[in-house]
């Protein structure tokens, strides 16, 4: 079971099961995204005192917390139990676009993201820093401004037939391709 649990597994078992997680929230009228579970935190955290934004019903929106938690949880239980030690393939056509970037591809050892940008020695550097701190802030910024996440606009706005859901998207998608192919080799060069 946990040799099955472990792999990857395909799309025609993924995404039914988040068409099934979908219109269960449809039904039971909530919204799915992370960064409305940010903003319960916040409010659990008294921000609703200083700012009306952050005023929530905790009741009503416990299940947020509950949703984070689950994925922190699901997110410990496997990389403790169900990791591998096989290594990681990348593709060839991935490493060579890397290396055309300068940046050493990640290790087979099990390192999912080149990590002299992502890891803490990474601060260390105006790369670094601007990859993982001003990147988080923008991340941050954008995800208010936009009214969500991606999960949120593309799985659950999507599902509702949102137009702005929809136009989010292809902003999301039209920011990561020119993040992809103009901004990342002039950031690289930081």
């Amino acid at each position: 079971m946990i040799d099955w649990l472990s792999q990857p597994w395909p799309w025609y078992i993924g995404g039914p099961l988040i068409a099934l997680v979908m219109l269960l929230m449809l039904l039971f009228g909530k919204q799915l995204g992370v960064s409305s579970a940010f903003r319960t935190f916040c409010t659990m955290g008294g921000a609703g005192k200083y700012i009306p934004f952050f005023s929530l019903n905790l009741k009503e929106q416990l299940w947020n917390v509950a949703f984070v938690a689950g994925i922190i949880l699901g997110g410990w239980i496997a990389g403790t139990f169900l990791t591998t030690d096989a290594a990681i393939e990348i593709s060839e056509a991935t490493v060579n676009d890397l290396a055309e970037l300068k940046i050493d591809p990640p290790p087979p050892s099990g390192a999912l993201i080149p990590t002299e940008l992502f890891s803490w020695d990474g601060l260390r550097s105006t790369r670094g820093v601007v990859f993982i701190v001003l990147g988080g802030l923008l991340i941050g910024f954008g995800t208010r401004y936009a009214g969500g996440c991606t999960s949120g606009h593309a799985i659950m706005g999507l599902s509702n037939l949102q137009w702005p859901s929809l136009i989010a998207v292809i902003g999301f998608f039209t920011g990561g391709l020119i993040m992809t192919h103009l901004l990342l080799p002039l950031l690289l060069n930081l």
